[in-house]
């Protein structure tokens, strides 16, 4: 065979029949969500701003108007222009989402900084304190999934079991004073008055991460109930692998695709959750931004964060559905999403 027929043949590393068709299905399909993900969050912008909008009386003029502000009439009329308060509200919405498609958010009323700096500068925070709780989370989850599987004493295993329920029925801020009057006015562990440090940080994560480790560990618990009765997991003892070697090499894996998907819908209650612990804890963050948005009618800054919110949990939601199909092969590539297992 020459070489130029050897070239041309289907025996070469990635002309095997249907290498690319194999792959294409994931790629249009994640193509697909992405589409999706745009166009919700879109929708999210415009109801919140539909919503603001027909609200009676203008709060942009109201606000502007208060001599308070330090705005000339014709400073007052620039920023009017600007958002485009006295045109029809469709004019305004084409507007809004001009500036939105473009990075840019508007004004703050009140501070009269770029909204966009402004959630900027306390996005950060918020990041901190929700990813250090979301870590938090999913060990407190692993740990008491593990122990329902594996703890001495059928009664411990059954007491462990009920643990979830009372976190879920504990609200986080109840939390967060139990742990800043405890370890805070009592033990002096850390300073209400610096609640930024990395101690600070932890307490308020672990405010946070109680109750929302509580979902996670009950989807958690029963897939790994599930699991652990399915035939290869028979095998795998058989063949002598300690409960914890089983636990990580056989169980985990297969248990984690519905706790994926819990961690994805949970992050709108993160966020939320995050803003209330802020207050609690007294740290910076959106909460704040967002408390003072809201007693001061900062409309621009609260769409801001509403558009913010919305992009995080659309995101978030992406994700767990790209990473889905790589977790586990049996779940099948639709157009409504990879939710369907194939059968086994």
């Amino acid at each position: 065979m020459t070489e130029l027929a050897v070239l041309a043949s289907d025996q070469l590393p990635g002309n095997e029949p249907g290498s690319w068709s194999r792959g294409r299905p994931y790629l249009v399909y994640a193509l697909q969500r992405l589409a999706q993900a745009v166009v919700v969050i879109l929708l999210a912008y415009v109801l919140s701003f539909v919503l603001i909008t027909i609200l009676p009386g203008n709060a942009i003029a109201t606000v502007l108007g208060n001599p308070q502000t330090g705005l000339s009439p014709a400073q007052v009329k620039n920023v009017e222009s600007y958002y485009g308060v006295t045109k029809p509200v469709v004019v305004q919405l084409w507007l809004a989402l001009s500036r939105f498609v473009r990075g840019q958010l508007g004004v703050s009323l009140i501070t009269h900084q770029s909204v966009t700096s402004l959630i900027g500068g306390a996005l950060p925070y918020t990041l901190k304190l929700a990813g250090t709780a979301l870590l938090i989370s999913l060990i407190l989850a692993a740990v008491i999934a593990y122990g329902t599987q594996y703890l001495p004493g059928k009664w411990a295993r059954s007491a462990l079991r009920s643990v979830p329920s009372l976190f879920l029925a504990v609200p986080n801020f109840i939390i967060g004073l139990l742990l800043i009057h405890e370890f805070s006015f009592q033990l002096h562990t850390f300073d209400v008055l610096d609640p930024n440090n990395l101690v600070g940080t932890l307490f308020a994560g672990l405010a946070l991460a109680i109750p929302i480790c509580a979902p996670l560990a009950e989807v958690l618990i029963a897939n790994l109930d599930h699991e652990s009765g399915q035939e290869y997991v028979l095998v795998a003892r058989s063949r002598g692998l300690t409960k914890a070697k089983l636990f990580a090499r056989h169980l985990v894996k297969p248990s984690m695709l519905p706790a994926v998907t819990m961690a994805a819908l949970i992050v709108g209650e993160l966020m939320g959750g995050a803003i209330i612990t802020e207050e609690v804890f007294g740290r910076n963050g959106i909460g704040s931004v967002m408390y003072q948005a809201v007693s001061e009618q900062d409309t621009p800054v609260l769409q801001g964060i509403v558009a913010l919110a919305a992009v995080v949990f659309v995101v978030v939601n992406l994700i767990a559905d790209l990473v889905a199909p790589l977790l586990d092969p049996r779940v099948r590539l639709g157009g409504g999403g990879a939710r369907e297992v194939a059968a086994t």
